[in-house]
């Protein structure tokens, strides 16, 4: 195993310049991500318009977004193996096209079925796009700038939610359903032909050295050798139990809620989805800021956004009057922007349990944790809806059953998870002193 490098160390000889051809290289990539989160996150600005149309109840309208996320979720692992395997460029033109034939399916999409089909083929090209850009920054930065690549990935990706949010409704409700969908998937064909003509997977002289085939036995050693390791499974924990409010707010359940339970008008719910989409960005450069120079200050961050969140989701259900007042809907979309940057942490915890040849596995694994966790509460809360008669109250309570057992886990590995970061960071460093001249 290759020494860890240390902060401050000069880039060892061979790695990725950087510098501008880098950033536009790169910038191809996130502008993948950027359009298919918008694709993603469009039927949270639609669920009601999407209800009237397919003519469905609470429960059928949430499997649009489950089997999304159920897809998503379980393309993680063969989509990091998919792109060890064919490189960047060929997996992220595979998603591009995958997730602009669901948009443009899911705007002439006569019937519910057909539109099934069409989430479910979105979700499919959606999930090949994060894992392939972290990998491209990777490949064109040198290691110390990663951090700040990820993070700025992720802002891509908010901003993406931004413009669904702000630019995709108005459209909607401008030029109507197939008009509106078909419109956006024009920007898929624009980040296909971009892709096509200047990405590459490395700069020229930094090629990888080529795979062996490896069979399905190497792939299943590689899933139980990062999931024996707490700190994956705290990972995977900590991403379940932060994500998934914001998520299930912003992809679904969010504008009804706020429509129908709060009495509010799309215009001023859109712009509260909008507040969760801002204080997302925000949060997420304080957050890692925080952490990149207080690694301890992760769980704290993590369990005190789920405290937060926890809070804020009572006490908005519990108001005594029928609606809540503006300024709690206000405070609550405020920390429902900090579930993301929070569930981003859990990363902070899987990488360093695993050695570089595990990384994909482990980060595929953690990342799954939010998604499982999203689709479980979309669902429970469409049932709940229909079962209640609309009773936002007692459908949003599903929320407290997940994150109380999320959190048990989290308490539950995190000594472990601890002890090990700990003995591994010592090796690395016995190792970084003890490497042969």
């Amino acid at each position: 195993m290759k020494a860890a490098a240390l902060p401050g160390d000069p880039p060892p000889e061979g790695a990725p310049p950087g510098g501008r051809r880098a950033v536009a290289i790169w910038g191809i990539g996130v502008s993948v991500y950027f359009v298919a989160v918008i694709f993603r996150t469009s039927l949270g600005v639609a669920g009601l318009d999407a209800a009237d149309r397919f003519d469905v109840n609470a429960s059928a309208l949430s499997t649009f977004s489950i089997l999304q996320l159920l897809v998503y979720a379980g393309m993680q692992i063969p989509v990091g193996l998919l792109v060890d395997r064919l490189g960047t460029k060929k997996v992220l033109a595979i998603g591009v096209v995958l997730f602009t034939a669901g948009q443009l399916g899911f705007a002439f999409s006569p019937s519910y079925g057909t539109a099934l089909a069409s989430r479910a083929l979105l979700g499919c090209g959606d999930a090949m796009t994060f894992i392939s850009v972290l990998r491209l920054g990777t490949r064109w930065f040198p290691a110390r700038r990663s951090p700040l690549i990820a993070q700025l990935a992720g802002l891509a990706g908010m901003a993406g939610n931004l413009v669904s949010t702000l630019v995709l409704a108005r459209l909607l409700h401008g030029v109507g359903w197939t008009a509106a969908f078909a419109g956006s998937a024009a920007a898929g064909v624009v980040v296909l032909v971009l892709l096509l003509l200047f990405l590459k997977d490395h700069p020229e002289g930094h090629e990888p050295e080529p795979l062996r085939h490896q069979g399905s036995a190497y792939v299943r050693r590689q899933i139980a050798a990062s999931w024996r390791e707490p700190g994956t499974r705290l990972g995977l924990w900590v991403h379940f139990t932060t994500q998934f409010p914001a998520m299930v707010f912003l992809l679904l359940w969010g504008m009804p809620f706020l429509v129908e339970a709060q009495g509010l008008s799309r215009a001023a719910a859109g712009e509260l989805l909008t507040l969760v989409v801002l204080s997302n960005m925000v949060v997420g450069l304080v957050y890692g800021q925080v952490v990149a120079r207080h690694h301890e200050a992760r769980l704290p961050l993590a369990l005190g956004t789920v405290g937060a969140t926890a809070v804020l989701w009572a006490t908005t259900l519990a108001w005594p009057a029928d609606t809540a007042p503006m300024w709690l809907l206000i405070v609550l979309c405020a920390v429902l922007g900090a579930c993301g940057p929070a569930s981003m942490l859990g990363f902070d915890f899987a990488r360093p349990a695993n050695p570089p040849e595990r990384q994909g596995t482990a980060s595929g694994i953690t990342n799954m944790g939010g998604f499982v966790a999203s689709m479980t509460t979309l669902f429970a809360i469409g049932v709940l809806l229909d079962a209640t008669g609309d009773d936002y109250a007692v459908a949003f309570s599903a929320v407290f059953v997940l994150q109380a057992l999320g959190v048990s886990q989290i308490l539950r590995l995190r000594r472990r998870a601890a002890r090990r970061e700990r003995e591994r960071l010592v090796a690395s460093r016995v190792e970084t002193v003890h490497v042969p001249a």
